[in-house]
């Protein structure tokens, strides 16, 4: 790291590692930020309020480019790099800074140690409950291995900067350091870590998986893959089981590691009746982005006029119960999540070990409005290893690590369609989420062994006959459908998609 040693002499105050309580008060009376009835800070994040792939970069390196997969990572050479590293250390004067201390591991063998610098109050609070937090002593001697350089308000130009627009995120591999400029959407400091993890872990033949996990009372872990939207942080805060956590996760020889410290949970719609412990967990300490507040300081979580990717970011022990510390066993159950725009794939399916390899590859769902910059209603998409934007590998490294997993563990893996049923976007309904619930349930608990399983023509997947607190209309996603000439023939359309999208991992 010490050539892109962050000299910080010149600026106005160094705030480090403040206290949570302290990092409120700065967020209310410092970065325009608001508070809600029960103690959150509601932040707002400006022009970006979703992450930007197009401006995420990865620095050309004889160390690490042979490893990359380039056809998913833009390239940057080491001197546009020192370039916008010289801007930002420009930027440093006169302005009031803070320093983050963090983890991102739970298994003290292959966690990172992580500084950020950033200038909004809300980045900093953000940032230490979403990674792990060390101990008073830890702090004392902490030493990183990664820097994270977080100016989200100062602009770049692709004229002068070399960027593809007046956002950046720049990963050098070889200084350990990570940039962030122009985009002050505090997603994109949590996905960094994620992405650095995804290039060290699989090195070291541990999988890493953009899934969320959690346990069940007698022992059983599930992993739950999927992209934003699909239902991971939902699903896995389960009041009958206990969450390891939400979205980044490792796979050793000993079992599974959450890489964070807290939840990142979409809110829009958000009802204590529906999501009760993402709703609860809402409290001081919590931060809450973009979301719009009635008169009385009550978030309404049903207002998308800022954005529909609104969201809610608290740390881990908000949830009442989770594993402590954030590790669990080999998973007994792995669950592909897809929100099928299309509506015809089915609410659940049990797949082999073949079939699973080629839907982890294909990472099928539709994204929903708002993750990303430019997305308003949901579009299908192929995203590989239900986690393409945050690859810095290829596929198959991925695919190869979670197979053998697979093989040596006996995991069963499930897809779960929590997208559309009854037609596609726009005619057909959501699936209930207490329907999903239900079929998560059933699965885990051993009720689909002894039942009949149908074979759907189509995708060749085994679609159960029945299911405890089901309708049994609902399990074959066919007869959901007035018109099954239509369903036919939709489902025909997306299994030509996967077909093309396979080609690639030939």
């Amino acid at each position: 790291m010490g050539k892109h040693h962050l000299d910080l002499s010149s600026a106005a105050k160094i705030h480090k590692n403040l206290d949570v309580e302290t990092l409120i008060q700065h967020c209310l009376e410092r970065d325009n930020c608001k508070q809600t009835d029960s103690g959150a800070v509601v932040a707002f994040s400006g022009e970006y309020m979703g992450r930007t792939p197009k401006d995420k970069f990865t620095v050309v390196d004889a160390s690490c480019q042979d490893n990359i997969w380039w056809e998913n990572n833009n390239r940057m050479e080491a001197g546009q790099f020192d370039s916008i590293f010289t801007k930002m250390q420009a930027y440093v004067p006169g302005k009031e800074l803070y320093i983050i201390d963090t983890y991102g591991g739970a298994d003290p063998a292959h966690r990172i140690k992580t500084r950020f610098i950033v200038e909004r109050p809300y980045h900093a609070l953000f940032i230490k409950q979403l990674l792990i937090r060390p101990t008073a002593a830890e702090l004392e001697t902490f030493e990183p291995d990664w820097q994270v350089i977080d100016f989200g308000k100062l602009q770049f130009d692709p004229a002068t900067d070399g960027t593809k627009g007046d956002a950046v995120i720049a990963l050098n591999m070889v200084t350990n350091t990570v940039l962030i400029g122009g985009t002050q959407y505090a997603g994109e400091m949590k996905k960094s870590v994620f992405t650095i993890m995804n290039y060290l872990l699989p090195l070291k033949g541990v999988m890493s998986m953009h899934c969320s996990a959690n346990v069940g009372p007698d022992g059983d872990t599930a992993l739950f893959f999927g992209l934003s939207g699909t239902g991971k942080t939902t699903l896995s805060a389960d009041p009958d089981r206990r969450l390891i956590g939400d979205d980044e996760h490792g796979w050793t020889g000993d079992g599974v590691f959450n890489v964070e410290g807290g939840c990142y949970a979409k809110c829009i719609g958000l009802t204590e009746e529906k999501e009760p412990e993402i709703f609860r967990a809402i409290c001081s300490g919590a931060i809450l982005e973009n979301v719009v507040l009635d008169g009385g300081g009550c978030p309404d979580y049903n207002d998308q006029s800022i954005t529909e990717n609104t969201r809610a970011a608290y740390p881990i022990d908000h949830i009442p119960n989770i594993m402590v510390p954030s590790v669990g066993g080999h998973p007994h159950n792995i669950v592909f999540l897809t929100c099928d725009a299309m509506g015809v794939l089915p609410p659940i399916s049990s797949l082999t070990n073949e079939q699973a390899m080629y839907f982890f590859l294909n990472g099928y769902t539709a994204k929903v409005g708002g993750t990303e910059k430019g997305i308003t209603e949901p579009k299908s998409v192929f995203s590989a290893c239900f986690g393409q934007p945050f690859l810095p590998l290829r596929p198959k490294v991925y695919a190869k690590l979670l197979g053998e997993k697979i093989a040596a563990h006996g995991s069963r893996v499930w897809l779960i369609n929590t997208g559309w049923t009854g037609g596609a976007y726009g005619v057909g309904n959501r699936m209930k989420l207490s329907h999903t619930r239900a079929m998560i349930h059933a699965a885990f608990g051993g009720q689909l062994d002894d039942v009949a399983f149908e074979t759907d023509p189509i995708f060749g997947l085994s679609i159960p006959t029945a299911c405890p607190n089901v309708p049994p209309e609902v399990l074959n996603p066919r007869n959901t459908w007035a018109d099954k000439d239509a369903y036919d023939a939709q489902a025909t359309k997306l299994h030509a998609m996967f077909e093309a999208n396979a080609k690639q991992f030939e």
